[in-house]
């Protein structure tokens, strides 16, 4: 979110320098600087024992393609936690070991995702009401249903980086 009126005091920002940063929304009331903000989200690759990984699909992004576990921080979170959170919430599954995978920037959304890879013991998966389709799928037959690579696509470098870390495939 670019700022244009202080969310305090609801005066118009100025410009005012701020180090390296340029010049950058100022409220002379409030003698504060507001920087650009946006959301952030967790994408969580689960992987099981027989390195299938869950796979699912929530037809308001797309009735085609599948996609990995995500969602947004809430305050007082952090990424890691968010990302334990909805791996419960969305698919019924309890983190074994959380390992970082980096962050993409989500342009099409204004998003910064905070990637992971997440070892989890195999089960039943549990759906939440967000979730439309979701399965064991093995790793190496994951690139038939998930979002093509693209800019910005957060699930797809993770799956490489899945695929290499742990089969030296690129």
């Amino acid at each position: 979110m670019r700022y244009i009126y202080c969310p305090q005091c609801g005066r118009k920002l100025t410009k005012r320098p701020a180090g390296d940063e340029g010049l950058v929304p100022y409220c002379e009331g409030c003698e504060k600087l507001w920087f650009d903000t946006f959301p952030s989200c967790s994408i969580v690759l689960a992987a099981n024992e027989y390195d299938e990984i869950a796979l699912l699909r929530q037809d308001y992004m797309s009735d085609k393609y599948t996609t990995f576990v995500s969602g947004y921080i809430t305050p007082g979170e952090n990424a890691e936690q968010t990302a334990v959170r909805e791996v419960a919430e969305e698919i019924g599954i309890k983190v074994e070991k959380l390992d970082y995978a980096g962050t993409y920037w989500f342009e099409k959304q204004g998003l910064l995702m905070h990637g992971f890879i997440a070892r989890v013991k195999k089960q039943p998966l549990v759906l939440s009401s967000e979730v439309d389709w979701a399965d064991w799928v093995p790793a190496e037959k994951v690139i038939e249903t998930i979002f093509p690579d693209s800019p910005g696509n957060a699930a797809f470098a993770i799956y490489k980086k899945f695929m290499g870390e742990y089969f030296g495939k690129k």
